[in-house]
């Protein structure tokens, strides 16, 4: 396969959770940029690398959640000479991010600064939007192309790479948590955060994943996947089982905890003792995951 690095953004404190992918070709080009409080890792990932911040010339986002794309701002500062290029339906909130932040900060509260500040506004001559079937040619036989993939997002693209046959997928196809591997385990979840989740549009990009027969997957949480049908089928078969709990559970903190109690239960029936380190991870995803599915049954219900 032609490489393609990750580097760790230590998201939220932790390792292994959010990453920047680095393609290094005649136009350097970064997937993803993370929250803000990622971007010095991300530069001292780079230096590692032997690439100059100067000599980026591309920065691309799956979608513009900040735990993607917040920091996007404070790393254009570093690599000034970047476009960044983001689906069309996101633009505009790149360039004033003033309601991606109040959004965030309705979700989380106080501990909104530590995880996500600052994020700052990005030039409008320095977005490019891009949508479904659009490409971007990173290298004499390298090009990159995107498709509107929604279902975690209205705004969410996939990117097919041509050089792996390799798909960035983001958080459509779910979160790749390999931090059981010491347990001979690694598995997949949806992540239906708000506000934009949509059952049946994520089964569809999924669909669109499966039939393009990629080699790889490379999850925005975290790292590459070889197998991607497994990791499609085992997304697929936990979506309809978050909808049922969110429809059964009386309150969101209900959803949260039944949510939590069922994956956790299957985890530890694959030899995932309890003290593990992936719990509090997952408390914390199922926790997010609770608010998108009872904002979907809300506006289902309307």
């Amino acid at each position: 396969m032609r490489e393609v690095r990750i580097i760790d953004g230590y998201d939220m404190g932790f390792p292994g959770r959010t990453g920047t992918y680095v393609l290094q070709e005649e136009k350097t080009t970064l997937v993803e940029t993370g929250p803000s409080p990622s971007v010095p890792h991300i530069i001292k990932g780079l230096q590692e690398l032997g690439i100059a911040a100067e000599d980026v010339e591309h920065i691309v986002l799956t979608h513009i959640h900040l735990d993607h794309a917040g920091g996007a701002g404070l790393l254009l500062k570093e690599c000034p000479n970047a476009t960044i290029y983001v689906h069309e339906r996101g633009l505009r909130h790149l360039a004033d991010p003033s309601r991606l932040e109040k959004g965030a900060r309705a979700v989380y509260g106080e501990t909104f600064d530590d995880l996500f500040a600052p994020i700052l506004p990005i030039p409008k001559e320095k977005l490019v939007a891009v949508t479904e079937g659009d490409t971007l040619s990173i290298g004499e036989d390298r090009m990159l192309t995107f498709y509107d993939t929604p279902g975690h997002a209205k705004h969410h693209l996939a990117i097919h790479d041509s050089a792996t046959n390799g798909l960035f997928v983001g958080d459509t196809a779910g979160i790749q948590y390999h931090q059981t591997e010491d347990c001979g385990v690694t598995f997949y979840l949806p992540t239906t955060s708000p506000n934009q989740f949509d059952p049946e549009a994520m089964h569809h990009s999924i669909d669109r994943f499966e039939k393009m027969k990629p080699d790889y997957l490379f999850f925005g949480h975290y790292g590459t996947c070889g197998k991607p049908t497994l990791a499609l089928e085992e997304v697929r078969r936990w979506i309809p089982v978050f909808v049922d709990e969110a429809e059964q559970s009386e309150s969101m903190e209900e959803v949260e905890e039944n949510l939590f109690e069922r994956v956790s239960t299957h985890l530890k029936d694959l030899g995932v003792p309890d003290g593990h380190r992936v719990y509090p991870l997952l408390k914390l995803d199922m926790k997010v995951c609770a608010m998108g599915l009872v904002d979907y049954l809300k506006r289902k219900n309307r």
